[in-house]
């Protein structure tokens, strides 16, 4: 609360508060952290706003849609770097301290502001619109920070063309520190990892962490599309920000690193987020946060595993050149704003005329997730729903489920919404004879993968559900295994 001496006149005007803040060592707000430079122990100051953190460090109003401007000087040692997420525009020495001043910020929510200051070298790039990037290493480690370095550069090319949306400051800075909470955090401008997650040698770095730090440069990089340039409204909607960035990393790596075959490391992560939903004390992806101390406990599987493989599951039912231009329009409407899930339903919907909004709440507003059981009678397949719950017990969840399947064939794929508990489907309607479509599951060459002899519900796993196959289809289907017809994403369901 604010007590003033007289009365203020309406109208606008500016506080000036002095305060004096605490450099802790919690790894919340604004910390220290100690390393050691050979024999010397030496300090590092860094800051870790997200999730209400920032209000450790500074008065402010700490809340995602409150965003501000934000214009930054730091008094620091003259042999020390300082870092923060615009680029600095004046500096001035005082003996054996130095004053730095950054640029003024763009509007941006309290917890992406940041600050590191330490000793550092690093490497530098520049991305084709001319965005310098840097990564920051420990003192003689510069080497370590090349590979992350191209990811980066990589990263800002591919969104900025993806969105239709350039990246918005002039500079992105990456650093790595010694201790630090989480894997990394995408403050504007300035992205802090740990040093695992940022620093690679060739020589003796693995395969394992390659891919990982790459998905990880990606996740962040994307961030500052969706979660900086348009943040949730509250964090009711935090799945918009991690959700959206862990499913775009997957799909850039796949794009820079087809071999890698990135998308089943992505279903181990869907199975970790489909154990987790199938327990009595799940939450929705959308969950009501209404205290503080609560919004941490809402960065677990169901935001990061559930949400970004809901979206690939609307990818895969909507189509990517649709998804793609709704995301464009989405950030051009939003950019510098703040957005519920509403609203991206609302650009989905008008850019694909379907009511995406009707189908997702079911996804978003209620936990849990259906098993799918599948039967053949015939032209028909039988469709039925039911929550799926890992105590054996019977839910009373209901989803309007995007149904893929293929026939036999890539070549032979058809979607359809599940809105009731039970569908019987006429696949003589749903495929025509120009699809290859010439029967009943009873007609079968055994020999060719083209023949019309299994059917693939939930194609390349894209859906967040189970599927159960009566005992007839599962053979048929365990025979296109064993004939490598199918996909290692389908395999893998």
């Amino acid at each position: 609360m604010l007590v003033f001496e007289e009365a203020l006149n309406a109208g606008d005007g500016i506080l000036r508060i002095d305060f004096s803040g605490i450099l802790n060592e919690h790894l919340r707000g604004f910390y220290r952290c100690t390393y050691m430079d050979g024999e010397e122990k030496k300090n590092m100051a860094v800051t870790q706003f997200e999730a209400v953190d920032a209000r450790r460090c500074f008065p402010c109003w700490d809340e995602p849609a409150l965003k501000a401007t934000f214009k930054i000087t730091i008094d620091l040692p003259l042999e020390l770097i300082a870092l923060s997420n615009m680029p600095i525009i004046d500096e001035k020495l005082n003996g054996n301290v130095k004053t730095v001043y950054f640029e003024e910020s763009p509007l941006m929510s309290t917890y992406l502001v940041a600050v590191v200051i330490g000793l550092f070298d690093y490497v530098e790039d520049t991305t084709a619109d001319g965005v310098k990037v840097r990564v920051y290493c420990p003192l003689g480690q510069a080497n370590k920070g090349k590979y992350a370095l191209s990811m980066a550069v990589k990263a800002l090319d591919l969104f900025a063309e993806y969105f239709s949306m350039p990246y918005p400051l002039p500079k992105l800075d990456m650093v790595a520190v010694p201790e630090f909470a989480a894997g990394a955090m995408e403050n504007y401008g300035l992205i802090i990892y740990r040093e695992n997650d940022l620093l690679y040698d060739d020589l003796q770095s693995t395969a394992a962490r390659k891919q990982r730090m790459t998905i990880v440069v990606m996740h962040e990089v994307a961030h500052h599309w969706f979660g900086n340039l348009v943040t949730m409204e509250w964090w009711t909607h935090l799945w918009l920000n991690e959700g959206f960035a862990t499913w775009i990393s997957y799909m850039a790596t796949d794009g820079l690193f087809p071999e890698w075959k990135i998308w089943t490391q992505f279903l181990q992560q869907t199975t970790g987020g489909l154990r987790v939903d199938s327990l009595e004390g799940s939450h929705p992806i959308e969950v009501e946060v209404h205290q503080a101390r609560s919004v941490n406990e809402i960065f677990d599987a169901i935001s990061y595993k559930k949400g970004s493989a809901v979206i690939r599951m609307l990818q895969g039912y909507l189509g990517d050149d649709i998804l793609q231009k709704a995301l464009s329009s989405y950030m051009e409407k939003y950019a510098w704003k703040n957005a519920k899930t509403e609203d991206l339903w609302s650009v989905l919907s008008a850019e694909s005329g379907i009511q995406v909004n009707k189908m997702m709440d079911s996804w978003t507003k209620q936990k849990g997730y259906p098993v799918i059981s599948v039967k053949s009678q015939d032209h028909f397949l039988e469709f039925e729903q039911s929550q799926f719950l890992s105590s054996g017990l019977h839910g009373e969840g209901k989803w309007i489920v995007p149904i893929t399947l293929f026939l036999g064939s890539y070549n032979r794929r058809k979607n359809f919404l599940l809105e009731s508990k039970f569908e019987k489907v006429d696949l003589s309607e749903l495929f025509s004879s120009s699809d290859g479509y010439s029967g009943s599951f009873n007609e079968a060459n055994e020999e060719k993968c083209s023949e019309l002899v299994w059917v693939k519900v939930n194609v390349e796993q894209s859906g967040f559900y189970r599927v159960k196959y009566e005992d007839k289809l599962a053979a048929q289907l365990r025979k296109a295994v064993e004939k490598n017809c199918l996909l290692a994403t389908d395999k893998f369901g």
